[in-house]
């Protein structure tokens, strides 16, 4: 593994109703990497999300950064939801974490258009999210976490609520931003075939309490596209994961 980003030792995550939401993950995140969490509902993905974010406190283990600790701006975190304010334009919310940090009005907005370039969104400075698509809408989202210019990009199910082709769409267009600019990923989803088709590495989470039961690399030539989606390497590892998956929610049954 390249050098670590992040580092987690013997991790649990209990809340104060007494539930267990995960417990003893042992992860290592290296710098670049693309990693996918995948499982269930109730497996504690979102949860182990939150806590590498510094969303939530870990209340066993501990979690590190080897190559040094996050600064304002490190972490670029796309929830479910693209949760942009609806009465600001496209440039006002993906300037909104800048402004907040004390960055003079006009640089923000110079720097806010530029994400929304990275993400195919020129053009549309000045609409507002009722004026977008969901598939819009979760791009402005993301160039709002890419703005700050983190090491680390954490997304949870940004693509769930999309339509498959714009899914798709979408995969591709994270892709393209992963592979030009080498920022850290940890993605979270349900679908081994969105798994397979993203990371270079897989995590497969059991529930109840969440934990790891498998973890898979995923190699394939860069960049990725239609002919990897259609290939036979691809629905073998599909395969492969799926019934990793299946063994992991068999374990809660």
């Amino acid at each position: 593994m390249i050098g670590r980003l992040v580092s987690l030792s013997g991790v649990a995550k209990r809340y104060p109703t007494g539930t267990l939401a995960v417990q003893g993950i042992d992860l290592d995140i290296g710098q670049g990497d693309f990693l996918a969490l995948l499982g269930p509902s109730g497996c504690g993905k979102s949860t182990l999300l939150r806590m590498i974010a510094r969303l939530a406190a870990a209340t066993e283990g501990r979690i590190d950064w080897p190559a040094g600790p996050p600064r304002p701006g490190d972490i670029g975190f796309v929830f479910q939801e693209p949760t942009l304010m609806p009465w600001a334009t496209a440039l006002a919310n993906v300037a909104l974490p800048l402004e907040l940090a004390g960055l003079p009005r006009r640089e923000a907005a110079a720097r806010a258009a530029e994400a929304l370039a990275r993400v195919e969104l020129a053009g549309f400075e000045t609409a507002h999210p009722r004026a977008l698509s969901g598939g819009m809408r979760m791009r402005v989202s993301i160039a709002r976490a890419l703005v700050t210019r983190p090491r680390l990009l954490l997304l949870d199910e940004p693509f769930a609520a999309l339509d498959e082709i714009t899914r798709h769409r979408l995969n591709n267009d994270l892709l393209a931003l992963w592979e030009a600019e080498r920022f850290t990923v940890v993605f979270v989803t349900h679908s081994v075939f969105e798994s397979v088709y993203l990371a270079r590495r897989i995590l497969v989470m059991a529930p109840r309490p969440g934990r790891v039961h498998a973890e898979f690399a995923v190699e394939a030539p860069a960049p990725r596209g239609e002919a990897f989606r259609t290939s036979a390497g691809y629905a073998a590892q599909c395969r492969e994961v799926s019934r990793a998956l299946a063994a992991a929610m068999g374990e809660a049954a």
